[in-house]
């Protein structure tokens, strides 16, 4: 028995082999750009978050100083109110509160979030203070001898 082996030029397993590494990359491709496109979606909320969180903390001490100003205006008396600091994911040991007459303002040393409020200044008195708020959960507002301030503290 004489058997002659044959060579033969077949290349659809080769276009086979070819689509399957092609689809592979295809996929790859895909799964890259969705990726990259969650991690901007959720980049982009927990920046609006912060910017939003660092908002209503202003205003909240902004009305806690519209309150002491008011409160100054009913004559020689001591008013002091505590106001929380929502967490945020910025590092808030780079925030600096500055309270000047007619607004208070937000320094972030470390990111973008620099911002100011507008206050009315109404008070009977002058707006002065410069908080950190490395670590700190709450902020005083305090008016005494015709002066309304930011603290950390806890007035005595």
């Amino acid at each position: 028995m004489n058997t002659k082996l044959s060579k033969t030029n077949d290349i659809s397993g080769a276009a086979t082999e070819l689509g399957y590494i092609f689809t592979f990359l295809l996929g790859v491709m895909l799964l890259s750009v969705f990726s990259i496109w969650t991690w901007d979606i959720e980049t982009a909320t927990r920046d609006r978050w912060n910017e939003q969180a660092v908002e209503m903390n202003l205003d909240d001490i902004a009305d806690a100083i519209e309150r002491a100003d008011e409160a100054s205006r009913l004559g020689d008396i001591e008013y002091s109110e505590s106001v929380w600091w929502r967490a945020t994911e910025a590092d808030e040991n780079l925030f600096t509160l500055q309270l000047a007459d007619n607004y208070l303002i937000l320094v972030d040393e470390g990111g973008s979030l620099d911002t100011q409020v507008y206050l009315s200044g109404a008070g009977a008195g002058n707006h002065t203070g410069t908080v950190n708020l490395s670590g700190s959960q709450m902020v005083w507002i305090c008016h005494k001898d015709g002066v309304t301030s930011i603290e950390l503290d806890r007035p005595q």
